[in-house]
């Protein structure tokens, strides 16, 4: 083969477009590795940062849920027990009956605020709570206990509440006009882990009111079990995105940038508790039927930096995608050779960008952060650009180009629940232009 038939085949194979085209799909792949590691980086500071957002909760207060009143009654019964010389004994013994409310009333007042901790934010709040309702008088019959064995002197009135730290003072509690202070209420008939107690005498064959008010503190949640007959409940807060927890959504709910306002109405056909029973202290115990009764409100972000970080990186591939095809289709219609060294080179400075955008963001916040880094890379690489190919103009179309998919991101990633439709209609669009772009190059003439 002569020297001028090697050159030639030389010449061919660096101005090949198939292979080159082939090489840059090839380190486009390769790219994504870097872009798995920086994913799994910002899940591991997210996970930071719930550790600390824990941290605040174990010494404010944590989430909380408001169980109850239930009331409890004593009540004597006489049981017959066959002795070792199957002698018949009777004894005297004390058994307990729930009685669950016939109405629930619920009003929460929830004032919000940030809790910084480190470089990270919680949700914590405080809350004014009014509950208040009514008690009917047992249906003795349908347990076939008589009403001279019931104790209604020793009647106690529990409610509960899963972190009691988050009490800023003692309630008072109104029970039929009457004031009680209750006390923390420690016994193995409880019918929640924590609890607080009133003791007074119940109205023999009469229903009854009672009232009282919790201010409490807690994180992220508040939540409540519906143990009412009918349970009302009636949320106001300054907080602008709330969540629902539980399986019953708010009948009526208003949320604006001020904050929301939400209301429950429920009905016992779908509560998982008996209206009374007896000597059974684990019916509002046990998970299942607590998770099916519980209802309630999340104060969480609207989508904090860290999803939105990883919302960010999962369209990386899409980005170093289209940014390569623009250059690579520069390259052809200006018939200026770029090296695959410096493809490289753009590459790796278009990966770096998640980590200034994950850096600044626990800084700075995610929409400054984005900023910062877009900004920085598109200049970056459009000074490169300019350097390669000599050409001022070209180099600042391609930061136009860099600009619009960079702002194309940063939308999407705002829009949320639109984003799937917006992003289709953007990509089909970009589509259209390669394929109009593509046009003006012979594929045949290398």
């Amino acid at each position: 083969m002569t020297e001028q038939s090697i050159e030639k085949h030389n010449k061919w194979y660096q101005d090949s477009i198939l292979i080159k085209s082939c090489v840059i799909t090839i380190l486009i792949l390769v790219l994504l590795i870097p872009s798995v590691w920086i994913q799994g980086l910002i899940t591991d500071r997210e996970g930071y940062q719930q550790d600390n957002i824990n941290s605040v909760s174990d010494k404010w207060s944590g989430k909380q849920l408001i169980n109850g009143p239930v009331l409890m009654i004593p009540f004597k019964k006489e049981i017959t027990v066959t002795n070792s010389d199957n002698k018949a004994i009777t004894h005297e013994v004390i058994q307990t009956l729930y009685l669950l409310p016939q109405n629930l009333k619920i009003k929460a007042d929830i004032k919000t605020q940030y809790f910084q901790y480190g470089i990270y934010d919680a949700i914590v709040y405080n809350s004014k709570v009014g509950i208040e309702g009514s008690f009917d008088k047992p249906d003795l019959n349908q347990l076939g206990i008589s009403s001279d064995a019931i104790m209604y002197d020793k009647a106690r009135l529990v409610f509960g509440l899963s972190d009691l730290k988050g009490l800023k003072n003692n309630p008072s509690i109104i029970i039929q006009g009457h004031q009680f202070t209750p006390e923390p209420a420690i016994d193995d008939k409880l019918p929640f882990d924590k609890g607080l107690q009133v003791n007074f005498e119940l109205p023999k064959d009469q229903s009854f009111t009672f009232s009282y008010q919790l201010d409490l503190k807690g994180s992220n949640e508040l939540n409540f079990l519906h143990t009412g007959k009918t349970t009302d409940v009636e949320i106001n807060s300054d907080w602008s995105n709330p969540g629902f927890n539980g399986r019953y959504l708010p009948d009526t709910r208003t949320v604006s940038q001020t904050g929301f306002n939400a209301k429950w109405h429920l009905l016992y056909y779908n509560r998982p508790f008996p209206q009374q029973w007896v000597n059974d202290k684990t019916i509002l115990n046990s998970n299942k039927e607590v998770k099916e009764a519980l209802f309630g409100v999340k104060l969480q972000l609207p989508i904090d930096q860290y999803r939105k970080i990883l919302r960010t990186t999962k369209y990386s591939t899409l980005i170093i995608l289209l940014t390569f095809v623009s250059l690579f289709l520069t390259e052809l219609i200006k018939k200026q050779s770029i090296h695959l060294f410096n493809y490289i080179l753009i590459g790796a400075a278009m990966v770096v960008y998640y980590t200034l955008l994950l850096s600044f963001s626990e800084q700075i916040g995610y929409n400054y952060a984005y900023l910062l880094a877009s900004a920085s890379t598109i200049i970056l690489i459009s000074l490169f650009t300019s350097s390669l190919l000599k050409n001022r103009n070209v180099a600042a179309l391609f930061a136009v180009i860099l600009t619009v998919f960079y702002g194309f991101i940063f939308i999407i990633i705002q829009l949320e629940e639109l984003s799937l439709l917006f992003g289709s209609i953007a990509l089909f669009v970009v589509v259209a232009m390669l394929m109009y772009f593509s046009r003006k190059i012979n594929w045949n003439n290398h």
